[in-house]
């Protein structure tokens, strides 16, 4: 995917990918490091933490009839050594405590993995 194209998604954030950043931009979410629209293969990945190899996908309605492209999606990014983890809008829009929780959880537990691993 061109560079190019991940800028102008960039520049047009959906709502839902807008309340995420303003969580994670500057590390303010755990001191990670958050990139959003990065190109990983033929993919636009919607948020990338390198640091924890940790994709964050945000799913609209468009994803409802897609189930099949977002699995192929999926296995090529986790193929490139990435967790992806999907939320679609509405838990963002209903509950964002509770995505920052879990997330909060996802990582202190593959760091606890990473740890028992050395």
């Amino acid at each position: 995917m061109s560079v190019k194209f991940a800028r102008k998604l960039r520049k047009n954030q959906t709502r839902a990918e807008d309340i995420f950043w303003r969580e994670v931009r500057n590390r303010l979410f755990l001191g990670l490091k958050f990139r959003r629209q990065v190109p990983i293969g033929k993919y636009i990945a919607d948020f990338v933490c390198e640091q924890e190899k940790l994709i964050i996908e945000l799913d609209g309605d468009q994803h409802d009839d897609n189930e099949e492209y977002d699995e192929e999606r999926t296995r090529v990014l986790e193929n490139h050594g990435y967790r992806v983890v999907r939320y679609w809008n509405e838990d963002l829009y209903e509950g964002l405590d509770r995505v920052f929780e879990e997330l909060s959880r996802l990582v202190g537990d593959a760091r606890a993995e990473r740890k028992c691993d050395k």
